[in-house]
């Protein structure tokens, strides 16, 4: 996992709106795998192992649904330690008749899609080794080919079903924006991610450490579209973890594009041009 550490800059929490907790609940406990470390009356914090939470699902009083036009979440991205997880993730959700929306050879990677009970889109996935990787230049190749379905089978384990394994963090975050040129800046000038696949008006994706992406961007369903309300079903807010030595660099740089930084307790608050909310 060394394109998430402290060295590098990386995603590691991720807060969502939702419409009903207990029903949330059963989906990340019961389908996902994942663990509660901490819960209220409408908020619920959950982890994969340990007591560091990767997820935070909170149910607000008059929600309205999630608009798939608007910016916000494309989906959220699991990344499993290896790709024998990935199949008893598969087996898993065919024994539970959850619906798979997709499946998906990616190069860098092996990736199953499904969605929340509020449409919240997740991905789950393992990387392929690196050294398998292909750059040209500063570009990773990537595609959306059909997953193989029969030979990642060839690596369940025999072992039933265990729950969201130990181990599992948030690999990347893929979220909708209204325009590509305006939110490229913030991330790249801002932020300091590299561009590392590039889909003209259609999507970017960001890295820091030569990992295939810890952001995607896309405008597919929001281009020009607007910003959620605070009622909205969707994501609520997102954090990016920065080496202690860039932390002020990232501020500066931030204040020169004319974004607000806030400090909220030991982290700074800002808002990306699409209206996401981000703590780093």
């Amino acid at each position: 996992m060394t394109f998430h550490t402290d060295e590098t800059k990386y995603i590691n929490h991720i807060h969502l709106k939702v419409a009903n907790l207990e029903r949330s609940l059963n989906f990340y406990q019961n389908i996902l795998g994942f663990r509660v470390v901490e819960q209220q009356p409408h908020l619920a914090k959950l982890a994969a192992g340990g007591i560091m939470p990767a997820l935070t699902i909170e149910q607000l009083e008059n929600p309205r649904p999630l608009d798939p036009r608007k910016t916000g979440l494309f989906h959220i991205a699991f990344l499993l330690p290896k790709r024998a997880d990935l199949a008893k993730m598969l087996r898993h959700l065919i024994h539970t008749g959850y619906p798979i929306q997709g499946a998906s050879d990616h190069l860098v990677s092996e990736a199953l899609y499904i969605a929340d009970p509020d449409g919240n889109g997740v991905e789950i996935y393992t990387d392929r080794n690196p050294i398998e990787w292909n750059w040209l230049g500063d570009q990773v190749e990537m595609s959306t080919l059909p997953l193989d379905a029969n030979a990642l089978m060839q690596e369940v384990a025999e072992n039933g079903w265990e729950g969201m394994p130990v181990g599992t963090i948030i690999g990347h975050i893929h979220l909708q924006v209204a325009d590509l040129a305006m939110i490229e800046e913030f991330y790249t000038q801002g932020f300091g991610f590299q561009i590392v696949s590039n889909f003209g008006e259609q999507a970017l994706f960001l890295s820091s450490a030569g990992y295939h992406h810890h952001i995607g961007l896309n405008t597919w369903n929001s281009r020009g579209g607007s910003v959620p309300t605070s009622n909205e079903i969707g994501l609520k807010s997102y954090t990016i973890v920065v080496p202690a030595s860039e932390r002020m660099k990232i501020v500066e740089r931030l204040q020169n594009l004319d974004v607000h930084v806030d400090l909220d307790g030991e982290q700074y608050l800002v808002t990306d041009p699409s209206g996401n909310h981000i703590y780093f």
